[in-house]
C-alpha cells in the first residue's frame, strides 16, 4: 500500500524542524523505508509535543488537560489505531499505516509512552540502572521500532537496536543536561552528582561547572559500548539502511565527543554537527555498512551491560 502524499508531507515537514540529524542520515533508506521510518519518527516527535503542552487540540487533547490527561489521551489513542480506528491527526493516520505494514507489536509504542510518563511523574533516577532505564523507554525503543521497519525480527539484533538508542540518549543527556535542570528534569543518575559533590538542586551553578563535565563525561564513557555493540548489529541490515545506522551512529557520537572536549565549556552553546560534517558522516556510514559485511561471527554482549525487556 503507497502512501497518501499528505500524511508523509506533513511527517517530513515535523522531521525536517525537529531532527536535522535523523532527516540526514534517513536520505540512506530505499524509498519505502525512508517513508516509514520518517513517520514513526514524526508520531514519536509528535507525542512528545503533546506531553509538553507544545500541539494541542488533536482528537481528545485539549489545551485546558494536564500533561496526565494529555497522555493519557495519546495512550487512547495509539491503541485504537491497533484497533483499526480512523485518526484525522495526521501524526496518528501515518503511525496507524506504519505499524500495520511493518508489524509493530503495540508494546513497543505504549513502551515509549511510559517514558513520556516517567517525565509527566518527574521521576527520580537514583542509579545509573534507573537512567539506562528511561533511556530505554524513550530512546531504546524507538531503535527497536526502527529496526522493526529495517526487517530485522532477530531477538540479538533488536537488542542493538535498543544498544543504539541508549548510546543517542546518553548523548542527549549530556549535552542537554543544564537545558533540562531548568525545568526540572534531571537525569544523570543521583549516585554519580553524590560522588561529584554536586547538590541536584545546584546542577546549572557555574561553580560546579568543572564537576559537572567529570559526570558527564563518565556517563559518555558508559554509552561507548552501546555504540560499540550497535555497530555490530549493523551487518544484520539490508545495506542501506546499515549505512543510514552508521551515519546516525557517527553523527550523535560525535555529538558526544566535543561535549567531552569542551569539558566546562560544553554548555556555553549548544552542541551540534555541521552540515558539512553530516555530509562526512553519510558517506563514512556507507564504508562502516560495506566493512560489516566483512566482519567475523560477532562476539557475545558483554553480560555488564543493561539489556532491553523483553
Amino acid at each position: 500500500m503507497s502512501t497518501a502524499p499528505d500524511v508523509l508531507g506533513a511527517s517530513e515537514e515535523a522531521i525536517a524542524k525537529g531532527s536535522k540529524s535523523f532527516a540526514a542520515a534517513a536520505r540512506l533508506f530505499a524509498p519505502q523505508m525512508r517513508a516509514d521510518a520518517v513517520m514513526l519518527y514524526a508520531w514519536c516527535r509528535h507525542c512528545d509535543d503533546v506531553v509538553d503542552g507544545q500541539v494541542l487540540g488533536h482528537g481528545r487533547v485539549s489545551a485546558e488537560a494536564s500533561p496526565a490527561e494529555r497522555l493519557d489521551a495519546l495512550f487512547e489513542e495509539t491503541r485504537r489505531a491497533y484497533r483499526g480506528a480512523p485518526s484525522a491527526h495526521p501524526a496518528f493516520a501515518a503511525f496507524a499505516e506504519v505499524v500495520r505494514r511493518n508489524a509493530i507489536p503495540e508494546r513497543y509504542p505504549l513502551e515509549l509512552l511510559e517514558g513520556f510518563r516517567m517525565d509527566v511523574e518527574g521521576r527520580a533516577y537514583r542509579t545509573l540502572d534507573d537512567t539506562l532505564t528511561y533511556c530505554y523507554h524513550v530512546a531504546g525503543v524507538v531503535g527497536v521500532m526502527m529496526a522493526l521497519i529495517m526487517g530485522a525480527r532477530d531477538e540479538t539484533v533488536l537488542d542493538r537496536a535498543s544498544d543504539l538508542g541508549l548510546g543517542f540518549q546518553l548523548t542527549n543527556i549530556s549535552r542537554d543536561v543544564i537545558e533540562d535542570a531548568g525545568i526540572g528534569r534531571i537525569y544523570l543518575p543521583a549516585e554519580y552528582l553524590d560522588a561529584a559533590g554536586i547538590p541536584a538542586a545546584a546542577i546549572a551553578d557555574p561553580r560546579h561547572r568543572a564537576a559537572l563535565a567529570g559526570v558527564v563525561a563518565r556517563l559518555l564513557d558508559v554509552a561507548e559500548p552501546y555504540y560499540d555493540q550497535a555497530r555490530i548489529g549493523m551487518a544484520a541490515l539490508p545495506f542501506r539502511a546499515a549505512a543510514a545506522v552508521g551515519a546516525a551512529r557517527g553523527v550523535y557520537r560525535a555529538i558526544g565527543v566535543e561535549v567531552r572536549r569542551r569539558g566546562p565549556k560544553a554548555w556555553d552553546g549548544r552542541v551540534s554537527t555541521s552540515r558539512a560534517q553530516k555530509v562526512a558522516f553519510l558517506a563514512r556510514g556507507l564504508g562502516d555498512a560495506l566493512a560489516a559485511r566483512f566482519d567475523g561471527p560477532p562476539p557475545p554482549r558483554p553480560s555488564n551491560l543493561w539489556t532491553r525487556p523483553r
